[in-house]
């Protein structure tokens, strides 16, 4: 294990001067101080993902259109032959990343990322090779249809599924509420996809007269928090409420969760979107927040490093500015504890190294930063 070294990784913890985030004063906190943290990047823009390679480097999107490469030497990269028509706007940019589940022999990446005008955008996947310092051999392998005119709620969060296919969330564009419900259209939903865009024939609609063959679920207002735990088979998601409600996901193809029909959120002006909290055919949350943190990323740890947190949930806040920790028991929430609540920071995405370290993405438009947070001692 490397050991903290505030000289070699410039690591400043800081506790801020500003009114720390209203938190529920029940949860147990744990501050950053109790863990090694490393910067292994700073004065990034925008961060948004995060993959480890096994060389001990990492690669990380920023939202505004890059792609950039850190070594091991802390030296950074840019990498080229990124998609041509990212379209960076309020919410939308380029998201994630996601290495094949066979990258050591295909050195294949996926970047779901925005695309089009403020008058017509969509979500997008792109597939590509990582060669050197170059994307090749890169092509779009699916885009959401239809487009919309808002640049929020995009989703973009990225899955593999074990069985040669992968999951990609997409957001009902903030204005498109109802279209979560509308199975023609992709919007609100949850697609599966083979890995080279194709459509899994076992997909839950398929066959269906106005459904879209590539939806996995629906009824989703902007899931940006997707994982697939391969040691228990689960697929598990977070979702984006208005005012609260944002929730914590098992997504079971075919299932509606609910959106707007059943929300224990309420509306940004405090209207009540609908008066049901649970509806009829529609799957319940495993856990909600109300007022909303904001989940920007889920991840099921499982790793060496932290063993008593094995199949545990980890999820990145940005209106809370911290990351929780979700025991659980198999499919039950048990509890939730609150860390890193000191670093005042939005989290944007939450990863597990290859070593079993915690990989943390901190959003900021001009020194947004990556973390390596391993036990302290």
């Amino acid at each position: 294990m490397k050991m903290f070294n505030l000289k070699f990784f410039g690591i400043i913890l800081i506790l801020s001067a500003c009114a720390e985030p209203q938190i529920a004063p029940d949860l147990p906190k744990h501050a950053s101080p109790e863990f090694q943290i490393e910067t292994l990047a700073s004065g990034l823009s925008a961060p948004w993902s995060v993959a480890s390679l096994s060389d001990g480097s990492y690669l990380v999107t920023e939202r505004t259109g890059e792609l950039k490469h850190i070594l091991a030497d802390g030296n950074i990269i840019e990498i080229a032959g990124l998609p041509p028509e990212i379209y960076v706007d309020q919410q939308g940019g380029l998201f994630e990343i996601a290495l094949s589940p066979n990258y050591q022999t295909d050195n294949t990446v996926y970047l779901s990322y925005a695309k089009g005008t403020k008058k017509a955008n969509r979500t997008a996947l792109f597939k590509a090779r990582l060669v050197g310092d170059e994307l090749v051999d890169g092509q779009e392998i699916f885009q959401a249809s239809p487009t919309k005119d808002t640049a929020s709620h995009f989703g973009g969060r990225i899955a593999f599924l074990g069985d040669n296919s992968l999951a990609l969330s997409l957001g009902e564009g903030f204005a498109y509420r109802e279209a979560a419900q509308d199975k023609n259209s992709h919007l609100g939903k949850i697609v599966r996809l083979n890995t080279d865009g194709s459509v899994p024939s076992d997909n839950p609609f398929i066959g269906v007269s106005g459904a879209r063959p590539e939806i996995y679920s629906l009824g989703h207002r902007n899931v940006q928090g997707l994982h697939y735990d391969t040691e228990s088979g689960v697929l598990w998601a977070t979702e984006h409420g208005p005012k609260g409600g944002d929730e914590l996901n098992i997504i079971k193809p075919g299932a509606n969760y609910g959106w707007p029909l059943a929300t224990t959120g309420v509306d940004y002006n405090g209207a009540k979107i609908t008066p049901y909290k649970t509806y009829k055919g529609t799957q319940n949350f495993i856990k909600d927040w109300v007022p909303s943190i904001a989940p920007s990323s889920l991840m099921i740890y499982r790793g060496d490093m932290f063993p008593d947190w094995n199949g545990d949930a980890f999820v990145g806040g940005l209106a809370s500015k911290d990351l929780r920790r979700i025991d659980l028991e198999g499919e039950k929430f048990i509890s939730e504890e609150i860390l890193l609540h000191d670093l005042n920071a939005r989290i944007r995405d939450i990863k597990t190294a290859v070593d079993g370290a915690l990989l943390v993405v901190l959003d900021d438009k001009e020194n947004g930063k990556v973390l390596r947070i391993t036990p302290r001692g």
